[in-house]
This record gives C-alpha cells, structure tokens and sequence, in this order.
C-alpha cells in the first residue's frame, strides 16, 4: 500500500446526479476505480438545483451542518447533504446552500446564460468543502480538484488551511477540462475571496478581468501536480502548466486514464516527499 493512502475528489459534476458529460462521468467513474484499488476516498460535488433530491435518496447531515461562511461581507449557511451511489459503494457529500444552488442550475440558467455570481458560488463550493472535511477529522493524502468551479481550493488548502491538521500535509492536483466560462468575474472577485493566512502577493497573477484561463493558472500555482483531462483544453492554461515544472499527466484515453490517475498520485506524493 502507498503512502497516499487518503484521496479527496472534489467534483463539479457526478452523473446520475446530473446528466452525462465528460467530467460528470469522471467524477461518478475514476473515485470507484480508486477506491477499488485500495485506496480510501471522499467525494463531494455542489448541490445543484436541477438535482432530484427524492429520487436520489439525498438527505441532510445535521451535525455537519449550520455553519455560516461569509462571503462579501454576508452570511451565507452552509448546508450538507450526502447520497450514496450503491453499486459503487461510493458516498458522495453535496454542498447546499439556498442562495447560491436551491432552486438555480449548474454555471447556467435555462436560457444558458452564466449565472452573475458564479465567482461567489466558486468561493462558497470551495471553502464549504474544506470546512466540511475539517469537521469530519479526516486528512487526506491527496486531493484531487475537477472543474473550474474548484479552482480556488488549492489556494485554500496551501495558504488559508495550511495549518490544520486535515490538510497539513496534503498533496493537490487540479485537472483541466474543456469546461471555460466566457463571462469574467467581478471586478471585486479578488478581495471577495481573501482570507486570514492570503496575501495580495499570493493572488498577484489574479489580474482584471479575472478570465478562465487565469482562474486555473491560480489553480495551477497551487497544486503539486496538473491532469490533462480532456483532449482539447485552454492552451494558455495547458503551458503554463507545462513551464510550471510540476508534475503534468497527459491527456489518457479513457480506459487508460482511472490506472495513469492512480500512479500519477504516487507520483505526486513522491516528488513532494524528496
């Protein structure tokens, strides 16, 4: 057994819970083929409001629970909920939260247009996670983002919950889609996302407007180690992450990619270590 014993996937989509895409059927697919290969996982995905909470058996967790976080100055509830997935004996946790996913789709609305305050969401879905796995005391080895929507936890888990024992020595890989979003965030998205433990110099590469490509080069700069996971993805990105020096896995085919994955996290752990 490896070292990297723990992984943490967080997810921006996981079919069934929502229709089949790329990424969705990698977050429903790759924790099931990690776990089957020993490994310990945890998988948590946002609540979105276009989820069947009946049909997928979702229900509250009260004692992880009544937290609030706040985001701009406001207090928003954080609310979790778990469902499993029982042919994969797989649990997964949702972040809920009645202002940013009850009653709203995914990135987009019914007329596909991107919501305004996606950047916000991004900040609550990524610290939601992190303060839900502190309260379950559990400390993951590596941990595995997937989606823009995740992009702001590696800075999070380096910078802001460094310290905590849940994170302390763990080990992030962000993977890169095809997934853009075409609207830049607020002017003020910044400073919205700063907590105790950032500094301005930390984010200095966030400059205006704040576009896809350099929401992920901020991933990038946070990570131990980046997944090409689509085929075609931003080159922006993809190079700079290539010049990063870090680890980068290459785009897998599919039926190749859950064991590449599984040996890339070594591989991760490994580097880290020296």
């Amino acid at each position: 057994m490896t070292k990297a014993n723990k992984v943490l996937f967080i997810t921006q989509e996981i079919t069934p819970y929502v229709s089949e895409s790329e990424m969705s059927l990698v977050g429903r697919n790759l924790p099931q083929a990690i776990q089957e290969k020993g490994r310990e996982i945890r998988t948590f995905m946002p609540k979105w409001g276009n989820i069947n909470e009946r049909r997928n058996q979702l229900h509250e967790v009260i004692r992880l629970s009544g937290m609030n976080l706040i985001i701009d100055d406001t207090d928003h509830p954080l609310i979790i909920k778990v469902a499993s997935i029982q042919s994969a004996r797989m649990q997964v946790y949702f972040i809920d939260n009645d202002d940013y996913f009850q009653n709203r789709l995914q990135a987009t609305d019914e007329n596909g247009e991107e919501y305004e305050d996606n950047d916000a969401r991004a900040i609550f879905y990524a610290r939601g996670v992190l303060e839900t796995v502190k309260k379950l005391r559990w400390c993951p080895d590596v941990i595995h983002c997937h989606g823009w929507m995740t992009a702001l936890a590696p800075l999070y888990i380096k910078k802001a919950y460094k310290d905590e024992p849940s994170f302390r020595n763990t080990k992030v890989v962000f993977s890169l889609y095809e997934d853009d979003f075409k609207q830049p965030f607020h002017p003020d998205f910044a400073n919205k996302l700063m907590l105790k433990g950032i500094a301005k110099k930390d984010i200095a590469g966030l400059k205006e407007p704040v576009t896809y490509a350099s929401l992920c080069k901020l991933a990038i700069d946070f990570s131990d180690g980046v997944v090409q996971q689509s085929e075609h993805v931003n080159e922006e990105a993809l190079n700079y992450a290539l010049k990063s020096g870090k680890p980068v896995l290459a785009y897998q085919s599919p039926e190749n990619f859950a064991d590449a994955c599984n040996d890339f996290y070594d591989e991760v752990w490994e580097t880290e270590q020296k």
